[in-house]
């Protein structure tokens, strides 16, 4: 028997602080009525390292007749909380998968009641429409259209959960970061080959930020940045949850995106899975699979699929953090402003994350602030080294741009 870990992280939806002692009750798509897991989560409103059974790994390296995941319920019960059932969360042997849920505070005296997500079947997987053609670089005329002047990574993009032309459909204002790690554990197996991760991330945020860029369905008269429908965009899922895998390739590279010479917007990279559909001259996702087990790196699988004047690019800018990434790690000994801003940032996450130390904001990197980043580290699931990389970094942003709500919708 193989088995995958889920790990569950449960916040309050006005606070985004923790919610301690909250329920966690887990059921199999194949025994609905038994329950394989109970618990309740620590003081960081975390319940990590859940083994569940899963299909054998081989089921996910070539397309076949065996579905490789096996499927769960999760329900999510805290005192003075809306319920939360998670249907057909997706568990692939030896990957860890991620949950997170928001949970909405209730009234005192209202009835307990409960909100349902269903995670229908992974792209790869089940049936989908496939994406109708585009040109991989838009023509802005000079009709007043609003067209961005630079590549923005934005700090929300608002995603149409339907065909664009559904008006009943529901909007999502969603976080760039998540919304990459969602469509990426929707479209790609979390077990493939990191280069082969990676080579897919760049499509999905380069076509992303296209659409960012462009303004191309505001300027159809939309009220939204892109859709859940594959046959316009990518597949999104509300509250599905994503791959440790995927997210770390997606905190160390999400403000990258593909362009070619002379051509400032990203390009709108298109994809399709190679097995049920076919699409020369765009990337083929089970044969980008096949060029990682090949040993290719991320831009040699891009530039095999569309050509070689393919290259990597990144912004810096990024909407929606208090200050941008120093440039270099910092570490024990090191001094400045930037230490001072992740030392004021640290000890305010820990209004909601106890466990964080706080540290006196002196701008000076001592064994104290290693201790409460190593802290952090830890719950938040990064490398404990005490070191402030860019990952750390801008999860720290993140967490601390969540706790303290000065985030404003952009």
């Amino acid at each position: 028997m193989e088995y995958g870990k889920l790990n569950i992280h449960v916040v309050s939806e006005n606070t985004n602080y923790p919610i301690s002692d909250a329920t966690v009750r887990i059921t199999s798509e194949n025994e609905p009525e038994r329950t394989i897991e109970e618990s309740n989560t620590n003081q960081e409103g975390q319940l990590n390292d859940i083994e569940l059974e899963a299909p054998p790994l081989e089921y996910s390296m070539e397309p076949g007749a065996n579905k490789p995941y096996s499927e769960y319920t999760i329900y999510i019960s805290a005192p003075g909380f809306e319920t939360v059932e998670i249907n057909g969360a997706e568990i692939f042997s030896g990957q860890t998968a991620i949950q997170e849920a928001s949970l909405l505070p209730v009234a005192t005296g209202e009835p307990d009641s409960a909100e349902l997500f269903v995670i229908p079947d992974h792209t790869l997987w089940g049936d989908y429409p496939p994406k109708i053609p585009e040109n991989e670089i838009k023509t802005v005329e000079e009709t007043g259209e609003i067209v961005l002047s630079r590549v923005v990574i934005p700090e929300y993009i608002v995603v149409h959960n339907g065909p664009p032309s559904d008006s009943r459909a529901k909007d999502y204002y969603v976080k760039y970061k998540d919304y990459i790690k969602n469509v990426a554990s929707s479209e790609i197996y979390s077990t493939w080959p990191e280069a082969t991760l990676q080579a897919n991330i760049l499509a999905i945020q380069s076509f992303t930020l296209n659409r960012v860029y462009t303004e191309w369905y505001r300027n159809k008269g939309y009220d939204f940045t892109i859709t859940s429908s594959t046959a316009y965009d990518h597949k999104w899922i509300p509250n599905r949850n994503i791959f440790d895998s995927i997210s770390r390739v997606v905190d160390e590279i999400f403000s990258n995106y593909l362009s070619r010479p002379n051509v400032e917007q990203p390009i709108l990279t298109q994809y399709c899975d190679g097995r049920n559909v076919t699409c020369p001259n765009w990337m083929s996702q089970w044969g980008s699979k096949a060029l990682g087990d090949q040993g290719f790196t991320p831009i040699e699988i891009i530039r095999n699929y569309y050509g070689d004047s393919m290259f990597i690019n990144s912004t810096e800018e990024i909407s929606g953090i208090p200050s941008s990434y120093p440039g270099s790690p910092l570490r024990q000994g090191d001094s400045g402003e930037k230490v001072r801003q992740m030392q004021r940032q640290l000890n305010v996450i820990s209004n909601g994350y106890p466990l964080i130390p706080k540290i006196a904001e002196d701008g000076i990197f001592g064994p104290a602030t290693e201790n409460a980043v190593r802290t952090f580290q830890k719950i938040f699931n990064l490398t404990q080294d005490g070191i402030v990389g860019l990952r750390t970094w801008y999860k720290i942003s993140e967490i601390y741009v969540g706790v303290s709500r000065i985030a404003e919708l952009v």
